[in-house]
């Protein structure tokens, strides 16, 4: 946790106004958003736009944070982080606190997104931050600390981003910052050495999280009692084998992960559509006379089946435009 003196020198009230050393920028505090191991972060005001401001008096974790979000600039295309405004140092009270300045993301989190639209919309999030862990992963970071409460859905169109990179952490090194539930350590199912496996063993225990809103105690730990867990959930029941292969890091990359959730999707897909209509044979008169009309009931499941096939292709869709 962050000690007594750090959390003195950057404990700052609304109003105040925090002017950087070298740059001269103003940012006038609005509130304070968070605070964590490595530092405090609040909303602010620069001219005419809000962003987010966290200030820190260690160099090192600010620099490292940076770094990261640098990172994620020179990727295009990938918005899984904030987009960085501005790096500088704060004189307070003949103390150097290092600051540093991000885009503000605002919107609800993935869990309460996920409670206000719907299940429906679990496997198009889902596909879009593996997409976004698959490039991080191909820079040579692990995301590290990933929980749904650092996961904001933007929108609309609703975009999954990330608001704090502090447990991002170069690849083969020990993972900096990590949550109990979302950490394979923690259950007995592999180590905390940054490799892409154990980003996707927290995003498999995401997708759990999503079923289990208020999450779980750990009881007998491992890989049984979570295999319990998910079949007690329908919706998690579906996507078992995916899950446990997460767990398990079986996936080497974010990649393979996402290909067998499309693939899931294919396949749900294509158990809705009903066979073909058999070619129509000739029949007599009389037969054709006193065949039995459709019935109604039979006319509602096409409906329902038109319905369902919509959905998964609409979810398809958001993904392959990235939404």
């Amino acid at each position: 946790m962050m000690n007594s003196t750090l959390k003195n020198l950057c404990k700052v009230s609304p109003g105040t106004i925090i002017e950087g050393k070298w740059h001269h920028h103003r940012y006038t505090i609005l509130k304070e958003l968070g605070f964590g191991a490595n530092g405090i972060v609040y909303l602010a005001q620069f001219h005419n736009q809000r962003v987010a401001l966290k200030m820190s008096d260690n160099g090192m974790s600010i620099t490292s944070e940076v770094n990261v979000l640098k990172s994620f600039a020179k990727v295009q295309g990938s918005s899984l982080g904030p987009s960085l405004v501005d790096v500088d140092d704060w004189v307070q009270r003949n103390h150097t606190i290092s600051f540093y300045v991000m885009e503000y993301i605002e919107g609800p989190d993935l869990l309460s997104f996920i409670q206000q639209k719907g299940n429906g919309w679990t496997e198009a999030l889902v596909l879009q931050l593996l997409s976004d862990l698959d490039t991080l992963h191909k820079q040579g970071w692990v995301f590290g600390d990933l929980k749904p409460e650092n996961l904001i859905v933007m929108g609309p169109p609703p975009r999954i981003r990330c608001i704090d990179v502090g447990g991002t952490t170069i690849q083969g090194r020990a993972i900096k910052e990590f949550t109990e539930f979302y950490d394979r350590g923690y259950w007995g199912l592999g180590s905390r050495k940054a490799e892409p496996t154990y980003d996707l063993f927290a995003v498999g225990m995401i997708m759990i999280n999503m079923a289990y809103p208020k999450r779980f105690n750990k009881t007998t730990g491992g890989l049984n009692q979570i295999r319990s867990m998910i079949q007690q959930k329908p919706e998690l029941k579906k996507y078992e084998d995916i899950i446990l292969n997460a767990l398990q890091g079986k996936y080497q990359s974010a990649k393979q992960m996402r290909m067998d959730i499309l693939q899931g999707i294919g396949s749900q897909a294509k158990s809705v559509v009903p066979p073909a209509p058999q070619q129509r044979t000739r029949t007599s008169v009389k037969t054709q006379r006193y065949s039995p009309k459709p019935s109604k009931r039979r006319k509602g499941g096409w409906v329902e089946t038109t319905l369902i096939v919509t959905i998964v292709s609409l979810l398809y869709f958001l993904y392959i435009f990235g939404i």
